[in-house]
């Protein structure tokens, strides 16, 4: 497989033991992470060349996020430094029908303070076949969005495939930039195109046909976002595939999951998994990311095949503790086998 790249922060994630409060904490767990870097992360656990691109404070914090890449097998030399600080976030981890919380200390980060220019986007994608980027991203900062719509035009220009995570987050988006014209923008280069109806409906005033999305139903049917697919190729011509996942939220510690996927003419649908007592849903979309990407390069013919990889990927990222997915192709592989004992290997 050819080489993928990754675009955005990484961040430093202080939570509360086990199931803890904030208020009851004495101490926080320490992880590394991020929508992008948690891509590149389940990508290379997959065997694939994959660059995460971001900008870092030069500082023993900094470091250790760079290390912590390094670790698993993500090649960080295209990374840049400058800045004062790496984002923070606080998560408070939910339990039964307590949610969890996340609580954001990522103002004036190294890569919030990013400019157009600084990144030599031609030398960056320089044998790379797919470029990753997420609304994350944008959400930062003007000169994060600015940088992003760098790279996504310099990516189409060399016909590299383009897929990004809308990724709507009701937190950020706070520096008054006009979320819809900066999202569209960006969103028109893209290929492979991954959002919920909550996304495209905050981003792009696309909605839903005969579904109400604030039920949070414990059965969403496929067919309900049909509508939002086809809306979303209308608007966005250069996109041959639009994905979503489909969570049911019977609490904070059980969930169910499945996905779809619309190439323009069909739409094709996944089992439904059963997550019972969650150990950390943090980076699960990420997760579906990472394995669809994988998917879509090794089954290039087999969109199915690609979309049920992904849809048992997050499944089993939803038990492990952290931001990113830290299982083998081998693992995921046997899951979408319908083996799901979790008895021991040995």
């Amino acid at each position: 497989m050819k080489k993928v790249v990754t675009f955005g922060e990484i961040m430093l994630r202080l939570s509360p033991q086990g199931f803890l409060r904030f208020s009851q904490a004495n101490n926080f767990d320490v992880v590394y992470g991020g929508g992008e870097s948690n891509v590149a992360v389940s990508l290379a656990n997959y065997g694939v060349p994959v660059d995460f691109i971001t900008r870092l404070p030069k500082n023993d914090i900094g470091k250790c996020a760079m290390m912590e890449m390094r670790k698993q097998g993500v090649n960080v030399d295209k990374i840049i430094y400058g800045g004062d600080r790496l984002g923070i976030y606080f998560l408070e981890t939910g339990a039964v029908s307590r949610g969890s919380k996340v609580v954001y200390d990522r103002a004036h980060s190294s890569i919030a303070e990013i400019q157009p220019g600084m990144i030599d986007w031609k030398v960056a994608f320089e044998g790379v076949e797919w470029f990753h980027w997420t609304g994350i991203t944008p959400a930062i900062s003007q000169g994060a969005a600015d940088v992003c719509l760098e790279a996504v035009k310099v990516a189409s220009s060399m016909g590299i495939t383009i897929s990004t995570d809308l990724n709507y987050r009701a937190k950020l988006w706070n520096y008054g930039g006009d979320r819809e014209a900066i999202m569209t923008a960006l969103t028109s280069y893209c290929d492979v195109i991954l959002g919920n109806e909550e996304d495209a409906e905050k981003h792009f005033n696309i909605k839903p046909e005969g579904l109400d999305i604030t039920t949070q139903g414990h059965d969403v049917k496929a067919e309900a976002f049909l509508s939002v697919c086809k809306q979303m190729m209308r608007k966005f011509p250069k996109a041959t595939k639009v994905i979503t996942t489909l969570r049911g939220s019977i609490s904070a510690s059980h969930n169910t999951w499945a996905g779809v996927l619309y190439d323009g003419t069909k739409m094709l649908e996944t089992r439904q998994y059963q997550i019972t007592d969650i150990v950390d849903r943090v980076g699960g979309g990420d997760s579906f990311m990472g394995g669809l990407i994988y998917g879509l390069l090794k089954y290039p013919e087999d969109d199915q095949n690609a979309l049920d990889f992904a849809v048992a990927a997050s499944c089993l990222k939803h038990t492990i503790k952290g931001d990113a997915n830290l299982v083998t192709v081998e693992e995921v592989e046997k899951l979408m086998g319908g083996d799901a004992s979790g008895r021991v290997a040995r």
